[in-house]
C-alpha cells in the first residue's frame, strides 16, 4: 500500500524557518520524481518544489516555484525514504496546505502541469504574527 506521510507543519512567524518531511512507503523512493504542494485557502494546489528521481536521466533536476526560489530547498534521502522541504524567511503568503506528492515523470511535468500519481494527507502551515 503506497503511503506519503508529512510532517514538520505549524504555525511560525513571518521569517521565521520549518522544515518538512515526507516519508514514503509502498514503492521505491528512488524511481519516483517527489514534489510539494501548495494549497491556500480558497485557492488550487499549486507545485511549490520538485526534485527528480535518484535513478533517472534527469537525476539531480530540481524545480521551484518563483515566488520560493532562495527560500526553499527540496532534499531527498533514498535510503531514508524521505523528502524534505526546508523553508527559510516565511511569509505570509506561504500559508496553506503542503502536500508531498510521487510520480514517475519529469520536475516540470510534476510542479509544472500537477501531474502526480500519489499524494499525501498534507501539513498545514501557517505564517502569521
Amino acid at each position: 500500500q503506497v503511503q506519503l506521510v508529512e510532517s514538520g507543519g505549524g504555525l511560525v512567524q513571518p521569517g521565521g524557518s520549518l522544515r518538512l518531511s515526507c516519508v514514503v512507503s509502498g514503492f521505491t523512493l528512488d524511481y519516483y520524481t517527489i514534489g510539494w504542494f501548495r494549497q491556500a485557502p480558497g485557492k488550487g494546489r499549486e507545485g511549490v518544489s520538485c526534485v527528480s528521481a535518484s535513478i533517472s536521466p534527469y537525476a539531480g533536476s530540481t524545480y521551484y516555484e518563483d515566488s520560493v526560489k532562495g527560500r526553499f530547498s527540496i532534499s531527498r534521502d533514498d535510503a531514508a525514504s524521505t523528502v524534505y522541504l526546508q523553508m527559510i524567511d516565511l511569509k505570509p503568503e506561504d500559508t496553506g496546505v503542503y502536500y508531498c506528492a510521487a510520480r514517475r515523470t519529469t520536475v516540470q511535468a510534476m510542479c509544472g502541469m500537477n501531474m502526480v500519481d500519489y499524494w499525501g494527507q498534507g501539513t498545514q502551515v501557517t505564517v502569521s504574527s
